[in-house]
């Protein structure tokens, strides 16, 4: 490809995050369809009513730390080793208290001890996940390769783990124990990796008044990340709570395929914002040109993409999961449509972080959670699980399109997006001119 060593590093590291992707995806929905027709609805359900509810707590034990991490381990003015040894103990204080939080919150909302139970097994996969430090450190290294061999070895294992579980013919509870216990597997690659590439993790330091820095720097991303999980992942827990267990099979359910076909607009924003970065340096035109295909090619090959997965539901479902959750191919052939409005919404979130607008980013993910929140409230009492596949796309318009047009930064983003919804589908076989030479990659 006649690349730089810098551009070859980069291309490699975007090969090895989609492989990681694909595979973490493939395994995901293989080994969760396997349970989910060995469990039957309602404890498939519970299990995912359970993952989700920790999930909440698991968010906040980051605090936005993440991308903190790797500014700083990327910058170098502070020795790596006391910004892993300071993140750490941060994470890990954290990890210890939203444990807390998490099982108390469920002994006094939950009447069913064996779901508290569930609760606080998996609630301790929060403490291994302290160690994805080492995730960031790799990521500010510009080396992927390490991080995605290690969440390819426990996506692996994890599967053999529960393909076990199933010919033994294990109860709910091992299963759980066994997601649980993928976190485990993960931060051991991780600590892997580190030994044999980096080093030791006694060398690592903490620092007091760095921790009061880096949780400074941290919290307006904690609130972001808040906002965007709420209205991402809380519907399963409100359907949990406000309709029944076997309500959220069929939604989780849905939501699998949903998250495969998210994918494809993911992986196409992630590639296309570094040119977008290169084109704005050279030529502010050329940028919103190329910005505006951009969002027109990711945004209609969603709505093509969703247009099939919902035509083909009923097999699709039929022939996967299988007859008892045919009840699911409705929210199916609805949620498939979350896709092109994720899609015009991480567009639209690259081009603010390629202008340097992201301070306002927590207003659109505020407005985003107010909408999930409210509306599921409001509507699933009434209109059932049904009504959750609807407002899981109205939250994302809200969040993601409706928001720029009342905040002045983001308003000419707005127009590119109203373009996009209007005249997009014209672009739609003009892929390529993303990547054409005049890009000056």
């Amino acid at each position: 490809m006649n690349l730089t060593s810098t551009r070859e590093r980069i291309v490699r590291n975007l090969v090895w995050s989609v492989l990681g992707k694909v595979v973490m995806l493939a395994g995901s929905l293989l080994v969760g369809i396997v349970i989910a027709r060995y469990l039957g609805p309602q404890q498939y359900g519970l299990m995912n009513y359970v993952i989700s509810y920790v999930f909440f707590f698991q968010a906040f034990s980051v605090f936005g730390l993440d991308s903190i991490e790797v500014r700083e381990e990327a910058r170098g003015d502070v020795p790596f080793t006391q910004v892993l040894g300071t993140a750490f103990r941060l994470r890990l204080c954290l990890a210890l208290l939203m444990i807390v939080l998490c099982v108390g919150t469920s002994l006094w909302y939950e009447q069913d001890a064996s779901t508290t139970l569930l609760v606080l097994v998996y609630s301790l996969s929060i403490l291994p996940h302290t160690l994805s430090v080492i995730r960031n450190y790799f990521l500010a290294l510009v080396q992927n390769e390490y991080v995605v061999k290690s969440e390819i070895a426990r996506t692996l294992l994890g599967m053999s783990i529960k393909l076990s579980l199933l010919w033994m013919e294990a109860s709910l509870f091992w299963f759980v124990v066994a997601t649980a216990f993928d976190a485990v597997l993960l931060a051991s690659g991780y600590v892997v990796a580190y030994r044999k590439k980096i080093g030791k993790l006694s060398d690592w330091t903490f620092d007091r008044r760095y921790a009061s820095y880096l949780l400074r720097e941290s919290f307006p991303l904690l609130l972001t990340g808040t906002a965007v999980i709420v209205y991402q992942r809380i519907d399963q827990v409100m359907i949990g709570s406000m309709i029944d267990k076997e309500s959220v099979g069929y939604f989780s359910t849905a939501s699998r395929f949903v998250e495969v076909l998210i994918f494809v607009p993911m992986m196409l924003s992630q590639t296309i914002a570094p040119i977008l970065v290169s084109i704005r340096k050279r030529s502010e035109a050329d940028y919103r040109a190329k910005a505006q295909l951009f969002m027109n090619v990711t945004v209609w090959t969603s709505v093509v993409l969703a247009l099939l997965l919902s035509v083909l539901a009923y097999w699709v479902v039929l022939y996967t999961f299988g007859q008892r959750y045919l009840p699911a191919v409705a929210i199916l052939q609805v949620l498939a449509f979350k896709a092109p409005s994720v899609a015009l919404s991480s567009t639209a979130g690259h081009m603010i972080v390629v202008e340097g607008l992201q301070r306002w980013a927590v207003l659109r993910d505020g407005l985003g959670c107010v909408v999930c929140v409210l509306l599921n409230y409001l509507l699933l009492p009434r209109y059932g699980v049904m009504a959750a596949a609807f407002v899981a796309i109205l939250s994302n318009v809200a969040a993601g399109y409706l928001a720029d047009a009342f905040v002045p930064d983001y308003r000419r983003i707005f127009v590119h997006q109203t373009r996009a919804l209007l005249l997009g589908w014209q672009d739609i076989v003009h892929v390529k001119r993303l990547f054409s030479s005049d890009n000056g990659l």
